[in-house]
């Protein structure tokens, strides 16, 4: 019976292999918000460059991920807003990427750190898992980004759309597709 046994744990050690997580998807939505009655404005962006090591558990992968957005790639469904969301708004500081770095996890909170025009911020998100995503969402102050001059400018140049207010918060997701592989 004992050499039965032992015989079973070691055709399992052999057979269960070590299973590796990765990143399979990611994206990235911005809600950004106008008029006095704070109605919002979303997009994404197409240029995202992502480095995550394949790891053993989920969290493991996703610590010390990075991503790199090209701004230039906004995309809000509208050519005409995106162009002057680059002209407007990037452009006016010179601002031609955003990078992200998980720093850690927790059970429902993701610190990110976000650098945006040469500073660096760590902003709590608040994380939501599910089997094969995680969601990561929380809040920028353009102010903290000294990005204030560049909101001004899409302000002025959408000032009548907006009826005058645009309002110096943005809502950023970040939407995280994993799988899992097992040797």
């Amino acid at each position: 019976m004992r050499a039965m046994v032992m015989g079973v744990m070691v055709a399992t050690a052999l057979f269960a292999g070590e299973c590796r997580y990765s990143v399979k998807d990611i994206g990235v939505a911005w809600s950004a918000y106008k008029t006095p009655l704070r109605v919002a404005v979303g997009g994404t962006f197409h240029g995202i460059k992502l480095q995550a090591r394949p790891d053993q558990t989920v969290d493991a992968l996703l610590e010390g991920a990075h991503v790199t957005i090209d701004t230039a790639t906004i995309y809000s469904k509208n050519r005409a807003r995106d162009a002057k969301l680059v002209k407007f708004f990037f452009d006016v500081q010179g601002v031609k990427t955003i990078s992200a770095e998980i720093k850690s996890l927790h059970k429902d909170i993701a610190d990110v750190e976000i650098e945006m025009n040469g500073i660096s911020k760590t902003i709590p998100m608040k994380l939501v898992r599910e089997e094969n995503r995680i969601e990561a969402e929380g809040y920028l102050d353009l102010g903290d980004f000294e990005m204030l001059p560049a909101l001004q400018s899409i302000n002025k140049a959408c000032y009548d759309l907006h009826k005058g207010k645009t309002w110096q918060d943005i809502k950023i997701t970040f939407e995280i597709e994993t799988k899992k592989r097992c040797q």
